[in-house]
């Protein structure tokens, strides 16, 4: 039996990991369909996500790829950005080519409107690898698509392994929380890849080796991109390694047995000072809260690198 490829929309804010998870994607025709991309200001700013975002269609193989630019900052907030982590462009690491594929004209956020609108109800899910001000933006002004998404399966949060931006919140949702919380509470059915998981998908020299032994372009990137961002975890963290947290969203979709979790409440801190940003996650059931997300805890990471060795080195 021939399985249906699952249509996607990937919302991005493409960094090095973001980048991995697009390279997985359109790797995997078999089993994911990307509609389009749609870039948000989050890991960099807006200008650098889109360009960051055509490169790597580029680098695929991809040029007919349609990439769309959305919100340049936060509901609410003023944009915090992570290039401490990713470099100036967000891809620092080889050097690269400007993209010369076009930018789609439309807005990101007139893309997902119309798009849940046209395709099937429940045939379309979203893949937010950064802030979520696009989807939520898009959810405010066309509440009508919202129980058209089949699901979102998102990076971000924490809970056990606590923040990453501050000591209780993860980057993307610190960025903003109030989108997040628009997001989280919208009914759409959520798969949450938090730090918890990703934090147990770590590269070593092995694993980059293998990308580099490809001998493509893209292995070769691969290789480069996860030594110049892992240098930063390691020195954080003191690990052997660094997460590559956004193909985790890619890699369950393609292979789901590869990942385990529970499905739970989430809620997201909007107010407070202190945790602004945390993802509260009902991991133990101490509340009345109705589960609204399946919050992934932890995956086979030799499976996880060999699902990315296999499909990277396609293109």
């Amino acid at each position: 039996m021939t399985k249906t490829p699952r249509k996607i929309i990937i919302d991005t804010d493409p960094g090095q990991d973001d980048a991995v998870a697009l390279l997985l994607a359109l790797a995997s025709p078999e089993d994911v369909t990307v509609l389009g991309i749609t870039a948000v200001a989050g890991n960099v700013p807006l200008p650098l996500t889109e360009r960051n975002a055509r490169i790597v269609c580029e680098l695929a193989g991809q040029p007919g790829m349609r990439v769309f630019a959305g919100c340049d900052r936060p509901l609410r907030r003023k944009l915090v950005t992570a290039e401490h982590v990713h470099g100036t462009t967000g891809l620092d690491g080889p050097q690269l080519a400007d993209p010369v594929m076009p930018l789609q004209d439309q807005h990101a956020v007139d893309f997902l409107i119309e798009t849940l609108r046209a395709e099937p109800a429940g045939t379309v899910t979203l893949c937010p690898l950064g802030p979520l001000t696009n989807i939520a933006t898009a959810f405010q002004r066309a509440p009508d698509i919202i129980p058209r998404v089949q699901e979102i399966v998102l990076m971000g949060g924490a809970y056990f392994e606590v923040g990453n931006i501050t000591p209780a919140a993860e980057f993307n949702i610190y960025v903003d929380p109030e989108a997040a919380d628009i997001v989280f509470k919208s009914g759409v059915p959520l798969v949450v890849m938090p730090l918890d998981v990703t934090h147990k998908a770590l590269t070593t020299k092995a694993r980059i080796a293998a990308f580099r032994a490809m001998g493509s372009e893209p292995g070769r990137m691969v290789a480069e991109w996860t030594d110049f961002f892992e240098r930063f975890d390691m020195q954080k963290y003191g690990s052997e390694g660094a997460p590559l947290h956004d193909p985790c969203v890619i890699a369950w979709l393609i292979r789901p047995e590869l990942f385990s979790g529970r499905h739970i409440n989430v809620e997201i801190e909007t107010q407070s000072e202190l945790t602004l940003g945390m993802t509260v996650a009902d991991w133990w059931g101490v509340t009345e809260r109705k589960p609204n997300a399946l919050f992934i805890g932890d995956l086979d990471a030799e499976g996880f690198y060999a699902l990315l060795a296999e499909r990277i080195a396609r293109l």
